[in-house]
């Protein structure tokens, strides 16, 4: 039986005001409770059995202030950039790239990855979509490396937890490298090394209506991307929030120094070395970051490391291998690491 027109009519709608005033009175809210955390955590640690001043006191302290910070900076950071986000979609992302020429398209690819962030489970139909669309194969490779590694997520959080010199040079080179590296590799015009299914695949653009999204589906879309991105990450946040807490308390600073010193040269291809076979998204490796700078570790040698973390993965490789021959995949990871390499090299002699 069907609701009668009268009632349907006097359904409530959803009201913008009040989901705006909600929205100001939870950002109200995150603040007070933001500028509470150090003298909490600082309270909760002084209720443990532990000895002031000892190693162990040092790395419970460094993660009971860690944790919730930085998962305060996330949820934050991720709900403003998912209402960003409400403005793009992925067939918008597609339809700006397809039909660039190089050069041109490698710097819109790499601007747009910073916006459209990417988990390594969507490599391959991203990659495929850009392909199917048009998207030259170095443009599409810019994007592929800005999306993960320069994204909203670790902006925020390297600005918020090291400063705001350390986010605007990570920004800065990681967009130039994602650049370059897209431009080289389209130079290279490596097409015929795609797997031959992936050359098979033909366009198939459709007309898409423009979206039009009211203050209500943006403010939903943030917390959607809120739930969904916090959710999937907040395990490796803590996990890497641990191991910065570990090298906090327990890792001598000149031991660091010794194997990530600046003045060794081996130093940052090492770090990108080590950086490959590890799995991390931006935001579980940058509380290690903040923990060797404190240390006194090398700049450079700190942004190799992450970016090598980020960027090539091998977990993300092995997934990129079901469109990519090998011999792609070992060109790609290539010209990247030459470039991380040359980026931890750049600013060790910059900021000596």
């Amino acid at each position: 039986m069907s609701m009668p027109l009268s009632l349907r009519a006097a359904a409530p709608r959803p009201r913008p005001g009040l989901w705006i005033g909600a929205t100001l009175a939870a950002l109200a809210a995150w603040f007070a409770l933001y500028w509470q955390l150090e003298g909490f955590s600082g309270w909760l640690v002084g209720l443990l059995p532990i000895t002031p001043g000892t190693h162990l006191d040092e790395a419970v302290r460094f993660f009971a202030f860690d944790t919730p910070k930085v998962l305060m900076l996330l949820a934050l950071v991720v709900f403003a950039m998912g209402v960003v986000r409400s403005f793009f979609s992925p067939a918008h992302t597609r339809a700006l790239l397809a039909g660039r020429r190089e050069g041109v398209g490698n710097v819109a690819a790499a601007v747009l990855g910073v916006f459209t962030p990417f988990c390594s489970c969507s490599a391959v139909p991203l990659f495929v979509g850009f392909v199917s669309a048009g998207v030259p194969l170095g443009v599409t490779f810019s994007f592929l490396v800005a999306a993960p590694m320069v994204n909203e997520v670790a902006l925020g959080l390297l600005f918020a937890l090291v400063g705001w010199r350390v986010a605007v040079t990570y920004l800065v080179f990681g967009l130039g490298l994602a650049m370059v590296s897209g431009w080289v590799i389209g130079r290279l015009h490596l097409e015929s090394w795609l797997e031959e299914w992936v050359r098979n695949v033909r366009a198939t653009a459709a007309d898409l209506p423009p979206e039009r999204l009211s203050v209500i589906d943006r403010i939903r879309a943030g917390l959607e991307a809120m739930r969904d991105i916090v959710g999937r990450v907040w395990v490796w946040l803590i996990v890497g929030i641990a191991a910065g807490a570990f090298i906090h308390g327990y890792v001598p600073a000149e031991l660091l120094a010794a194997i990530m010193g600046r003045g060794e040269w081996w130093a940052v291809p090492a770090v990108v070395l080590l950086g490959v076979p590890m799995y991390s998204n931006a935001a579980g490796i940058i509380p290690v970051v903040e923990a060797l700078l404190g240390k006194g570790v090398a700049l450079g040698t700190v942004l190799a490391f992450m970016m090598s973390v980020i960027a090539l993965s091998a977990p993300e490789m092995i997934i990129l291998r079901k469109v990519l021959t090998l011999r792609l995949i070992a060109v790609f990871a290539g010209v990247v690491a030459c470039g991380i390499v040359a980026v931890g090299y750049l600013f060790n002699a910059l900021f000596v």
